[in-house]
């Protein structure tokens, strides 16, 4: 028996992710596991005054993200039931090291080590990625206010950094397959061709995963 399938979908803020893995989840009938973002009650702060906040912030989202995915292991992939979420957990070290200063990030990533080692790891990811005009578009459509306030210079850097991170991600995972999508080209919330596109792929590694 294969591995259990355990989709991950990453990319910078805006580029669709939740709503893709809500259809991963309803077309393959995969659990659905999302990340907290409104609970976080450093967000709000985080947006006014980045330097102050980041720490507290960061360290927020890597204790809760830990925490799911321990549930995840015991809840669902212990008991072969599939998973997909709309994060991969490495998104913190994206973060951080854009957000925090060098002494803080040198003790985040001590204790992201600390926290991730042995955790599960998922064995397919699906990278989003979009022009900053794309991405800047679909914000304003989904209307969170803090989201809105986002310097867009932030918003272009974060792509920077995922483009980068993913990159490096595949060099040192070639066992993990990653699928890209152009979200400039590909618009699966509104074009249901597009949706079935991305489910055929994701189907045809699924395949190779399980086997």
């Amino acid at each position: 028996m294969g591995m259990v399938p355990f989709i991950a979908i990453e990319g910078p803020i805006g580029v669709g992710k939740t709503s893709l893995a809500k259809a991963i989840s309803e077309h393959f009938h995969y659990h659905l596991v999302k990340e907290i973002v409104d609970e976080n009650p450093f967000l709000g702060k985080f947006y006014e005054n980045i330097e102050e906040w980041s720490f507290q912030t960061e360290m927020f989202f890597l204790c809760h993200r830990y925490k799911q995915l321990e549930e995840i292991d015991r809840d669902f992939l212990q008991r072969q039931q599939p998973v997909v979420t709309d994060y991969h957990i490495m998104k913190n070290l994206i973060f951080a090291k854009r957000t925090l200063k060098i002494h803080h990030y040198k003790k985040y990533t001590k204790i992201y080590d600390i926290l991730t080692d042995g955790l599960p790891q998922p064995n397919m990811i699906i990278y989003l990625h979009a022009s900053l005009e794309t991405l800047l578009t679909r914000i304003q459509q989904r209307g969170r206010d803090f989201e809105k306030r986002m310097d867009p210079v932030y918003l272009q850097q974060l792509s920077a950094d995922y483009e980068e991170a993913f990159s490096l991600f595949e060099q040192a995972n070639p066992h993990i397959p990653v699928l890209r999508f152009n979200g400039d080209l590909l618009d699966f919330v509104q074009r249901e061709k597009d949706l079935h596109y991305i489910f055929e792929r994701v189907k045809t590694v699924v395949k190779g995963v399980s086997q």
